[in-house]
């Protein structure tokens, strides 16, 4: 009998259908298909999500499959996002995983979303050392994640209400910048003056974070500049981006570095889809070099919604034994 641990992995839990094989802890393929019918429309339209998701996931998982060389046959385990994330576009995957899990006789391992972003730094190596402390950064979740061994995760700090990446995708949206917005403010920035305009942000209790006020107060000063200068926003343009890009992060790493100094903590690093902004990433590295802390910073494909996050979660939930079971439901948040 083969001692390997084979796991596929589905991820689907927003825009993105996404499969990878991890064969022993290493992932052997990460296939991932986008959805460009949302740009139309300015976000993600759930509907149109589960819809595309049902196109996609059968190729997807056959190109992961084929990728790796390896067949159905010989998995020990599928994987897939449990949740939070679109219900309709988790039903999808949720469904394929079960199905194939019956089929198959293999045991069924549903994993968090947010948990698996941060796992997603024990893909490669360097991996984090203990206690490790990561700011997780979606378009959904503003995080704070303590981590003190691949079971153990402790939330520390979180949004109130509205989260890092919905922020740069609403301003982005403001500036007429087409969905997602997020990586034209990071590419804008990169040819503008990040002290040019100033923006507020919220004070909140610990180490929580809020990006309500923050949208409202470049709403506010945006119409307030366009009633005098309709043409302000494509005159201002790279300054307009590097100024929100600048706010945003720096209110990210000042509550993790207060966190990291207040809980002693010298390992660090980000996760999920915003951390593969740039400034984001030199900013964080500058931060570990001044403080001599050690950064982890995920490659960019481990970055955005994939797979293998989901692969590498599953992998230590085996080794656990910690299966799922098909009555298992997907939850939105």
């Amino acid at each position: 009998m083969n001692s390997q641990v084979k796991i596929l992995a589905i991820e689907s839990s927003c825009d993105d259908t996404s499969a990878a094989i991890l064969v022993d802890g290493k992932i052997l393929s990460n296939e991932v298909a986008g959805q460009e019918v949302h740009e139309r429309y300015g976000g993600v339209v759930p509907e149109l999500a589960s819809r595309a998701h049902q196109q996609h996931i059968v190729p997807v998982v056959q190109a992961a499959l084929n990728q790796a060389g390896i067949g159905v046959e010989d998995l020990s385990a599928i994987a897939y996002t449990q949740g939070p994330g679109l219900m309709g576009s988790l039903l999808v995957g949720g469904s394929f995983a079960k199905g194939l899990s019956i089929a198959q006789k293999i045991p069924l391992i549903g994993v968090h979303h947010m948990d698996a972003h941060v796992m997603a730094h024990f893909i490669d190596d360097p991996k984090p050392e203990f206690p490790f402390l990561c700011l997780v950064v979606s378009g959904g979740h503003t995080q704070l994640v303590r981590m003190d061994s691949p079971a153990s995760m402790e939330i520390i700090g979180a949004t109130r209400d509205d989260a890092a990446g919905e922020a740069f995708d609403k301003s982005a949206k403001l500036l007429g910048l087409p969905y997602p917005g997020g990586p034209l403010i990071d590419r804008y920035a990169k040819d503008g003056n990040p002290e040019k305009f100033q923006f507020s942000t919220s004070r909140m209790p610990g180490f929580d974070f809020s990006f309500s006020g923050l949208k409202t107060s470049i709403l506010y000063f945006v119409q307030e500049q366009q009633s005098k200068n309709p043409q302000f926003v494509e005159e201002n343009r790279n300054d307009l981006c590097a100024s929100i890009q600048e706010t945003i992060v720096s209110y990210l790493l000042k509550n993790l570095e207060a966190a990291a100094l207040t809980l002693g903590i010298q390992h660090i690093g980000i996760a999920g889809g915003v951390s593969a902004n740039s400034q984001l990433r030199e900013r964080l590295q500058s931060l570990a070099d001044t403080k001599r802390w050690k950064a982890y910073i995920p490659r960019f494909e481990y970055c955005t919604d994939n797979a293998a996050m989901i692969a590498i979660s599953a992998y230590y939930k085996f080794k656990n034994g910690e299966f799922g079971k098909l009555d298992e439901k997907p939850f939105a948040r």
